[in-house]
């Protein structure tokens, strides 16, 4: 024979499994701290910053137009 099940408690233990599923996937997104969420944007700040300051300027195409003509 089957088990009776309580479907009320059945819908409450998979809302709180859901839940629980949910949360642990927003703690791994949002779960971060001031001073780490800093350290990634100094990180990224550097990096901009070096890769503009050694950028290379593409040579004008108006002076080699000019001199052709």
């Amino acid at each position: 024979m089957s088990d009776i099940i309580n479907l009320k408690q059945f819908k409450k233990r998979k809302a709180r499994a859901t839940k629980e599923v949910e949360a642990d996937a927003n703690r791994i997104l949002f779960g971060r701290t001031k001073a780490e969420k800093s350290f990634d944007k100094n990180q990224n700040d550097k990096q901009v910053r070096f890769l503009d300051q050694n950028r290379l300027e593409p040579r004008s195409s108006t002076s080699s137009v000019d001199e052709k003509e």
